[in-house]
């Protein structure tokens, strides 16, 4: 048994990668006082903010490193649908992206809730509705993957929902709170080292 190092400032985080090759029976979606609102094209800055919020607790940070090119060349792009979960009152308060962009494929980029609402039913909800939105006329696969720094519950609900793990792979990044993308305080569960000694 092998012990890696990782270097100060950097994350380490094991991947599971999942799929799902065969159309699920179709069931009711269950009932939710959230709504799917279909977001073409947000504008980068509240889609940022939405991101930062249901991802800093898990060190979501792939989308906001990226430059506003390269991030609006994927949310404009038309293989990519985006909708954002709205409250009763309107406010954006979760997620789910599709990526359709590999033909034959759908990519589950995105699929998740700000953490206040986590827990009470509504993800059921959100993955009957990407599971709906996902499986269309020529889609053979769907596919999703998760971390270790991820909501604990994350990877059991992945297979429960039907996604079978196929890929397991580990990766190191530049940790998110140094670099200011990410305030320090986030993820507090997972040690900041590397950081500059405060005296």
């Amino acid at each position: 048994m092998a012990l890696h190092p990782v270097l100060p400032g950097e994350v380490a985080t094991i991947v599971t990668t999942l799929e799902m090759r065969e159309r699920p029976m179709p069931r009711p979606i269950p009932d939710s006082p959230l709504r799917l609102v279909r977001w073409p094209a947000p504008r980068l800055d509240a889609y940022r903010t939405l991101f930062r919020r249901m991802g800093a607790p898990w060190l979501w940070f792939s989308r906001l490193v990226m430059g506003d090119e390269d991030l609006a060349a994927v949310l404009e792009d038309a293989d990519v649908e985006i909708f954002a979960v709205a409250d009763r009152q309107g406010i954006e308060v979760g997620m789910l992206e599709l990526d359709f962009r590999q033909a034959g494929n759908c990519e589950l980029s995105f699929v998740a809730l700000i953490p206040e609402l986590t827990g009470q039913g509504h993800g059921r909800w959100l993955m009957a509705n990407a599971l709906s939105l996902g499986w269309r006329s020529g889609v053979e696969r769907l596919w999703v993957h998760t971390c270790t720094l991820d909501h604990p519950r994350a990877l059991g609900f992945y297979r429960a929902s039907g996604f079978v793990p196929f890929k397991r792979t580990i990766e190191t990044f530049a940790d998110p709170r140094l670099s200011g993308h990410l305030p320090r305080d986030a993820a507090p569960h997972i040690p900041l080292i590397g950081a500059p000694s405060r005296r």
